[in-house]
């Protein structure tokens, strides 16, 4: 993952007014885009990139965003009230990601990233039909980049993402001589979320989730969870020092900035601040977000089913003592 610094983000966080976002219709088809996708208005560059996860495990993909594509807007939106999603039925998570996209279109964004491999695993198909917009997800760009690092792939994921198979489909459609193999890691979510990342309990059962992947002598291991590259610096302990790790935000954002070529979508200006949202509690998402962003985000709570928000709130207002 990508380290972002306090100053180069100082633009990206800032109190902002609403923006007036252009509207989407159906229309004629641009290279690479779904059936009906069109950007109305003189200034669609200009429109956001909606990013959305359950938590804070999709701040890996906006900083590879904000690395690769320094001038695009950002809209981050965090299901906190609830994650952890890896424990969700199929059709709750379909339904989970369907009311966020019925959320963000009419902010007027441009293209989705679905920053969640559960949701990827089991929601994007479907949602690729249903809306019209591009919506890229991680399980083919990581799919891709491990058979790129090695022939024996480890996944670690949430348990829902484990039991799609999603990865394991992926790679061996791209090569079949390929051995994967997935772990169901039901833990590492809660353990992020909560901030506890150092504590001797979560290396103790990353040791539990990595074990049979080393048995396997895996040359390659891909984070199945965005919130997962928060854990290299305990995973790296215990991985032999031969094992490529993989991290599908960097390619999914790779994807995006060929996309938005493409659709000839490609922002040049300067961004507009990030905006950053959740359905759970702005004061928890904010405490635990900036120390992965490097700066204090102002975060709105948001409804989905009424569509109502509060006023923007920032962590230089709180006190975490």
């Amino acid at each position: 993952m990508s380290n972002f610094s306090a100053s180069s983000a100082h633009t990206r966080h800032s109190a902002e007014r609403p923006y007036p976002y252009t509207s989407f219709s159906e229309s004629t088809t641009c290279a690479g885009s779904p059936p009906g996708f069109k950007v109305e208005g003189k200034d669609s560059q200009r429109a956001r990139i909606g990013v959305f996860d359950s938590g804070v495990g999709g701040l890996t993909v906006l900083t590879e965003l904000y690395r690769q594509l320094p001038n695009e807007s950002i809209l981050y939106f965090g299901d906190t009230a609830r994650l952890p999603y890896g424990s969700r039925s199929p059709a709750e998570i379909l339904q989970f990601v369907r009311e966020i996209l019925h959320w963000m279109e009419p902010q007027g964004i441009k293209m989705a990233i679905v920053a969640c491999n559960t949701s990827s695993a089991l929601a994007l198909e479907t949602i690729q039909s249903e809306f019209h917009l591009p919506i890229l997800g991680l399980i083919h760009p990581g799919a891709r980049a491990a058979i790129n690092q090695g022939q024996r792939i480890g996944v670690i994921a949430t348990p829902a993402t484990a039991a799609s198979n999603a990865y394991r489909r992926a790679i061996q459609e791209m090569d079949p001589k390929v051995r994967v193999w997935q772990v169901g890691c039901p833990e590492f979510v809660p353990l992020i979320e909560s901030d506890r990342i150092h504590d001797p309990y979560t290396k103790e059962i990353a040791r539990e989730y990595l074990s049979p992947l080393i048995q396997q002598q895996i040359d390659t291991l891909v984070y199945g969870c965005t919130h997962y590259p928060f854990l290299a610096p305990v995973l790296q302990t215990i991985l032999p020092p031969s094992v490529q790790l993989v991290d599908p935000a960097a390619h999914v954002v790779a994807a995006a900035v060929q996309e938005l070529e493409l659709l000839g979508l490609t922002e040049t200006r300067s961004p507009l601040p990030t905006r950053f949202c959740v359905s759970g509690c702005p004061q928890e998402f904010a405490k635990t977000a900036v120390q992965w962003l490097g700066f204090t985000p102002n975060v709105e709570q948001v409804n989905l089913n009424e569509g109502v928000k509060t006023a923007p709130l920032s962590l230089e207002t709180l006190d975490f003592s």
